[in-house]
This record gives structure tokens, sequence and C-alpha cells, in this order.
């Protein structure tokens, strides 16, 4: 349910989310400790900001070539672009709709978006310095194909800085998948509490948008979708049903 309403929102916000208000979809991640200086034109997606610097901030990304893999609208990458100081950035994403809305709204020089699948990469060997992943490998069909890509295009020294979430029974195929990608897990770490931090702070501005964006017979799947407090998929993340990990790989 969760996939097919995932394909439809993107249709949906496409056609009527004329003034970006969503460019990113994910749960995000507070911490006391994470106080991250934001222009005041991203304030409003700070908990959402903080899951990608989070992740790309695990290893020094400055005047390196990276790639993120399930970019979505382009929110994430573009926050990395424009506070972490990569030389470049290259988004891909398996929905064209996305993919379009990256290439009309973010400008800058040094970045590329492209449609393409997780699962074969349009890049030769040894193409990147990082390979980002955040909240996107749960709907791969394959995980093992995406894992030897990512390997694959990495350079030598280069870092795979991957955060998602999984049912507690799948983690430990999830680690296991990982331990035997051929490059060295340097971290792991459960924030699974930090996004069930985050949601509850976020749960307002997401319930206000839900309603504003769908129509009113949509807004129970809408705010399940976004995982606003008290809905089930927050109970899950609260619950320990869902965990959500972040991990540093090395190659």
């Amino acid at each position: 349910m969760r996939n097919l309403f995932f394909k439809i929102w993107y249709w949906y916000i496409s056609t009527v989310d004329k003034n970006a208000d969503i460019i990113f979809m994910n749960f995000g991640y507070s911490h006391p400790d994470m106080n991250i200086t934001l222009d005041e034109s991203d304030e409003k997606n700070r908990y959402s900001a903080q899951l990608y610097h989070l992740t790309a901030s695990s290893r020094d990304i400055s005047g390196k070539d990276i790639l993120e893999v399930g970019c979505g609208r382009g929110g994430g990458l573009s926050y990395i672009n424009r506070y972490l100081s990569p030389k470049t950035v290259t988004g891909i994403d398996l929905n064209k709709k996305a993919i379009k809305f990256c290439n009309s709204f973010y400008k800058d020089d040094n970045n590329k978006f492209l449609q393409a699948d997780a699962q074969k990469l349009p890049f030769e060997d040894n193409s990147f310095d990082s390979v980002i992943n955040v909240e996107s490998s749960h709907r791969y069909p394959n995980m093992e194909l995406f894992l030897n890509e990512v390997k694959r295009v990495l350079k030598p020294g280069g870092y795979f800085l991957f955060t998602d979430f999984r049912y507690d029974h799948e983690v430990e195929k999830m680690d296991s998948h990982l331990n035997n990608m051929g490059l060295t897990v340097e971290s792991k770490q459960d924030i699974t509490e930090n996004v069930v931090e985050a949601l509850t702070h976020m749960t307002p501005e997401r319930k206000e948008l839900v309603k504003r964006l769908l129509p009113k017979f949509l807004h129970g799947l809408g705010n399940n979708f976004a995982a606003v407090k008290d809905t089930e998929t927050y109970n899950y993340f609260k619950n320990r049903k869902y965990e959500y990990l972040h991990y540093v790989l090395k190659k």
C-alpha cells in the first residue's frame, strides 16, 4: 500500500505542488547536539535536512564527487551542495517526474539529475568519491544488485553513506547484505529514537501540508504516509516495529 501511495503521491505533487513545498520526502532526524545553521528559507525543512546532514557529513565530502541514489525531489542533494561544499553532485531517481522537477528547479552548475535505476547505474567504474542513499533502499526489488552497483561506481577509498529503515525482523538481513558487499563497515548507528523525535516535531506542519494538498478523503492515508504522530507508521517507529539505521562503509 505504501509503495502504491508513493507512486500516486509523486504524480499528484508534481501536478499540484506549484510552490515546491515538498522537496524532501524523508522522516527526519532530531538530536539535542545537532543544531545546524540554516538559511531562513530552509528552516521549514530543518529535520529532513538534519537527516541528510547526519548522513552526508559522516565523512568529509568537501571538494568530492558525490552521487545520491534515490534523490527524489532533490531537497537533500541541494542541501548537500549548498552547505557541505562538494565538487559535483549527481542525483538519480527512477521517477521521471521527480527528475524533471529537479532539472527545472535546481540550477547550480555543478549538479546533474538523471532518471536511472538504482540496480543498474549508468556510470563508469570508480566514478564517485561518495555514494549517498537516504531512506530509499527499502523500496528496491533487489538490494544485492544495488549494493554491487554502489561498490562498482565508488572510487577506491570512497565511502558509501547509507541511512534507511526496515521492519525489526529484516534488520539482520540488511546487516548481512551490507557486511557482505565487499566494503568495510566503519560504523553503524541506530537512530530510531531520533527519527521519532523528529516526526513528533514535524507533525503540525505535516498535518497542515496534507490538509492543504490532498482532498479530504485522502487525509488519513496522507497523514499515515507522512508518519504524523499517532498514525500507524509513527507508532511502528515508536514501538520499534520499524528500526532506522545509519551506516558508513569504505571501499
